[in-house]
């Protein structure tokens, strides 16, 4: 496992490769442990707890990249959010699939 220092060192550089300088995001990474650093750091800008139609959620990811129904599924699937019906909730950082453990 890595050490804290080193995982925050690799988070800083996939952050500083896929993130521009106007906080868009270049593209979403195809390697899986690198899109779970940038889906932990899209999510970590939602409220925890609050609770955010659909359409509300599509806006804000398309704030960051156009394609949101990707990158909106991929907040499900591996954890960041639940949703019911069309609420979707962030949910508690342990339940995320954690990317240091990748």
């Amino acid at each position: 496992m890595m050490e804290p220092i080193a995982n925050e060192a690799y988070k800083a550089s996939v952050l500083r490769n896929f993130i521009t300088k106007d906080g868009t995001l270049r593209s979403i990474p195809a390697q899986y442990k690198k899109k779970l650093v940038i889906l932990e750091y899209l999510v970590e800008q939602l409220e925890a707890g609050k609770e955010y139609p659909e359409k509300d959620i599509n806006a804000f990811i398309k704030r960051y990249h156009a394609d949101y129904a990707t990158i909106r599924r991929e907040f499900i699937i591996h954890q960041y959010m639940s949703r019911d019906h069309e609420i979707y909730t962030r949910n508690p950082r342990e339940l995320w699939t954690q990317w240091e453990k990748v």
